[in-house]
């Protein structure tokens, strides 16, 4: 028989490690990827929210030491299981990348795709833990091709339209597919991750808002709606979040309830989350781009330039190895 601990509120929280050929091992602080649903990550941030220093400190130091335990080489992930009492559990080690990984490189300046080939090559890590720093609040919201109304049905079709708001050092798109392109039933649903970054959780939460509300996608249902139903809630806006987030309240349940009623010719819609209620927003003929939000929704958040930070990246590598 085999007996675990139930945690009542979990929070999935992860650390990313690099190690080198020459004994360097260090973290480049965590994420956090509670929101969840079936396992699987909807939305990432960094940092994790809301944590002591002290824990955070405890988490790192149990990440490289793992890392450094069996001799890892290479860009890696350290996945623990958080409590509400500040008790971390090893869950697993993924010995790659993460999907959600420019939300570190958002907040740490740094190319890890460029530092895994490096490091890879046999150059040892061209900074020390001291010298990495973390400046701002990045998310990363996971479009799918998937219908919320029918319990998130991977959805399929040609992509007719698909457009994002204007990309710049607060706003990220990593995507492989264009207009024209079929989604078909052969491949994971999720076609692209909006990634933003600004000063602080709220403003970069804000950012995720309008940013999503921006997208223009037809073709096909998607979770566009739900993605920004969940960045306006109010427990998500004060980071009251754990691995049951999506499950244990009516998130879930907003595109199934008005499934008749949110279809429209591009096969899909927007809802805001008001006073504890989903409302409506209108949408243009034709087209999948929002109008003028109701009153209530989250406010625009005006284009700030993103202060100049230090780049690890560009002091201690030329440019010119970056491809």
């Amino acid at each position: 028989m085999l007996v675990e601990k139930y945690l009542l509120r979990p929070r999935h929280v992860e650390l990313q490690v690099f190690a080198d050929n020459h004994g360097n091992v260090l973290h480049l602080f965590e994420r956090d990827c509670s929101i969840q649903r079936r396992h699987q990550k909807v939305i990432e941030e960094a940092p994790a929210p809301g944590l002591p220093a002290e824990l955070r400190h405890r988490m790192g130091d149990a990440a490289v030491a793992a890392a450094r335990a069996v001799g890892y080489v290479g860009a890696g992930t350290i996945e623990f299981i958080l409590d509400e009492s500040g008790e971390f559990y090893f869950m697993e080690m993924n010995t790659r990348l993460q999907v959600e990984h420019p939300v570190t490189e958002m907040i740490t300046n740094l190319d890890l795709v460029a530092l895994q080939l490096r490091v890879a090559s046999g150059e040892p890590l061209p900074f020390t833990q001291e010298q990495v720093n973390e400046q701002g609040h990045a998310f990363e919201a996971r479009i799918y091709a998937e219908d919320p109304a029918r319990d998130f049905l991977p959805a399929t079709g040609r992509i007719g339209h698909f457009r994002f708001s204007a990309l710049s050092e607060h706003v990220r798109v990593d995507t492989g597919v264009r207009a024209g392109d079929e989604i078909s039933i052969h491949y994971d649903p999720m076609i692209a991750k909006l990634i933003v970054w600004d000063r602080n959780r709220e403003l970069a939460r804000q950012r995720l808002v309008q940013a999503l509300g921006d997208i223009e996608l037809t073709g096909f249902a998607n979770n566009i709606e739900f993605l920004q139903a969940l960045a306006r809630d109010p427990a998500f806006a004060k980071a009251e979040v754990d691995t049951g987030f999506i499950r244990a309240s009516s998130r879930a349940a907003v595109c199934s309830a008005r499934g008749g009623r949110r279809r429209n010719l591009c096969g899909c819609g927007a809802v805001d989350f008001v006073d504890g209620k989903y409302q409506r927003r209108r949408l243009a003929l034709g087209g999948g781009r929002w109008l003028a939000p109701q009153s209530g929704s989250a406010p625009r958040v005006p284009l700030q330039r993103r202060p100049e930070r230090t780049s690890l990246r560009a002091a201690l590598w030329p440019r010119r190895l970056f491809v």
